[in-house]
């Protein structure tokens, strides 16, 4: 058992840190706290996605001292996937973050029962 731990400890890892940050999303009503948790989220796929692609013992996908067989380099395509993906969240991040600006301009609170209220509240009058 230990040893299948130690084997897996970045997929364990990753799992440890989507669970924190679902659990962060579902369960707080503050819009910062949800928008750190789906970070956290984003963070553990991009850690499972990197242990995926890494195998041990293999070069970089650069070709170097001659070797063109395919056999000694690491599969470049979940390195691309993460940089696309950090490049997306990032930009998701900050749209989140400027909407939950106009959010408290407006309501003058993060709460997001609150905000439903009061935004119930306008609309039947």
């Amino acid at each position: 058992m230990l040893a299948f731990l130690t084997a897996h400890l970045e997929h364990i890892t990753a799992v440890i840190l989507f669970c924190i940050g679902l659990g962060t999303l579902l369960l707080h009503r503050n819009l910062i706290k949800k928008i750190i948790g789906l970070n956290v989220m984003d963070t553990a796929i991009y850690l499972f996605l990197t242990s995926l692609g890494y195998i041990e013992g293999r070069m970089v996908p650069i070709l170097q001292d001659g070797i063109t067989s395919a056999a000694a380099y690491t599969n470049p395509i979940p390195d691309g996937l993460v940089l696309t993906g950090i490049v997306v969240s990032v930009s998701s991040t900050a749209l989140m973050l400027a909407l939950t600006v106009k959010l408290y301009a407006r309501y003058h609170t993060l709460d997001m029962d609150e905000i439903i209220l009061r935004w119930r509240k306008a609309g039947e009058r």
